[in-house]
């Protein structure tokens, strides 16, 4: 009888405390707590690459394999979580049998990053995992910490020591961590395969319900989404939600300017458990469910759709030819709100869209959306300034000088002198000088110029004046 009545608890333990979970996606990582075991499983690859295949083949100690079928990403899960309280946390991953009998079948893998990351820099290789485990699994367990089966202690991957737990984390309340859980199995058929997440650590047995932050389950939608636009639907779901199955009613809504006013409906009835967001629909989207209890349990997340960047203007600072000839400062507009990098003349990207001492003339622009949304095509932008100096030696390279980008500017003209002050050519836009005199070459010295244009300010032409000197090199 007391045999019966285990098996009784274990069936209603899992019926009523555990609810198989699943999102193989990064952006919709489904949040976890620690106050209780979760019974999750692992279905393909979600709607999108988190690892691109053609381009990520290794984070951290996860390989796409010799195989085209053995991508990072096979059969995966992900979860998120809060710390609570500082600490020291980890988990097992146990592997269960497929419908509850039989012996396990899947292998499993796991990488955990964090703290405080997003899924852009996860799945763009912009980050690595801080734990992983890649091993052939010789026992049902792997995990962060202490192998329960074995008693054999965590520690830092490196390949084939034959240990399928890496060290605990050591966490500080408030941050965040996602956890990758992949299927590594050998018949690559897209099955779904059990497992059990269930949180370990001194943090977990000091008190189960504030380790990890609960309050983060209630946002069972997920965290806020950054995604591409052209990327598959993203599919809502509620079926997360604290109330499980005890619900009469969804209602679906959406704020598409995320204003604080509801733009519009989105469905709604007892069926209405999932919702698909296309693109580029950006909005910030709700749900409201209907307990059978009669009360109602509220979620909404912020999703974003990011293009290709598209360059708005390259603006000259604090370089005009009339304030200071020698910085040609210059900053970069984008149609956009997306997290940009920059790059001019093929170097080095950089988050600030200021670039000090450019070089006068045609230059060329590419922008970066972080988040791995596309790099635009190289846009060419014009500086106008002068060449400090020119060498005038038939060689084909800076043998002239005058103004670059004079074209740009109103009734231009420029006049060159020696250090006496006597008139050595006149230059407009059609021409250059040679470093020449009355078709004698004039000696490697320091040069000045007078470049006279006009410009507009507050609706009028205003004449315009700048003095320098460069050199001539031979």
């Amino acid at each position: 009888m007391r045999f019966l009545l285990s098996v009784l608890c274990v069936a209603f333990f899992y019926a009523t405390e555990i609810q198989a979970q699943n999102s193989a996606d990064c952006r919709t990582a489904i949040p976890v707590c620690a106050d209780a075991p979760i019974m999750g499983y692992a279905d393909g690859t979600g709607a999108i690459d988190d690892f691109d295949p053609e381009v990520i083949t290794e984070t951290g100690c996860l390989e796409k394999g010799s195989i085209s079928e053995a991508n990072i990403e096979h059969n995966t899960s992900w979860f998120v979580f809060r710390a609570g309280t500082d600490g020291q946390v980890g988990f097992d991953i146990e592997a269960l049998p497929v419908n509850g009998s039989g012996s396990p079948t899947a292998e499993w893998d796991f990488a955990v990053y964090g703290p405080d990351v997003d899924c852009a820099d996860i799945t763009t290789g912009a980050v690595d995992p801080i734990r992983c485990n890649y091993e052939v699994n010789n026992t049902r367990f792997t995990g962060l910490g202490v192998n329960p089966e074995n008693g054999q202690q965590g520690v830092p991957s490196t390949t084939q020591n034959l240990n399928t737990y890496d060290e605990y984390l050591d966490v500080r309340a408030g941050e965040m961590y996602y956890i990758l859980i992949n299927n590594f199995n050998t018949n690559f058929d897209g099955d779904p395969e059990p497992f059990m997440l269930t949180f370990t650590g001194s943090s977990v047995q000091a008190d189960k319900d504030t380790a990890l932050d609960c309050t983060l389950r209630d946002e069972f939608l997920g965290l806020d989404i950054i995604a591409c636009e052209g990327d598959p639907d993203i599919t809502l779901s509620m079926l997360n939600s604290p109330a499980g199955p005890d619900f009469t009613n969804v209602a679906w809504s959406v704020d598409y300017d995320d204003d604080g006013t509801v733009d519009a409906p989105l469905g709604s009835g007892p069926s209405a458990t999932e919702i698909n967001v296309p693109s580029p629909n950006s909005g910030r989207y709700f749900v409201d469910i209907t307990t059978t209890a009669g009360g109602h349990i509220y979620d909404d997340i912020l999703i974003t759709f990011y293009g290709i960047p598209v360059l708005d203007r390259v603006e000259t600072l604090n370089s005009n030819l009339s304030l200071d000839p020698d910085m040609n400062n210059i900053e970069i507009f984008v149609d956009g709100d997306g997290d940009y990098e920059y790059s001019i003349n093929e170097g080095e990207f950089q988050d600030d869209p200021v670039f000090n001492d450019v070089p006068p003339g045609v230059n060329t622009v590419v922008i970066n959306d972080k988040n791995g949304c596309g790099t635009s095509e190289p846009t060419e932008f014009l500086v106008i300034g002068y060449p400090k100096f020119f060498t005038p030696n038939n060689d084909g390279a800076n043998d002239t000088w005058n103004i670059k980008g004079i074209e740009e500017l109103a009734d231009p003209m420029v006049f060159i002198f020696d250090r006496f002050g006597k008139l050595l050519a006149q230059l407009d836009t059609n021409s250059e000088w040679d470093g020449t005199l009355n078709g004698r070459p004039l000696p490697s010295s320091t040069y000045w110029f007078r470049l006279e244009y006009s410009e507009s300010e507050n609706g009028m032409e205003v004449a315009k004046l700048t003095k320098s000197y460069f050199a001539l090199k031979r």
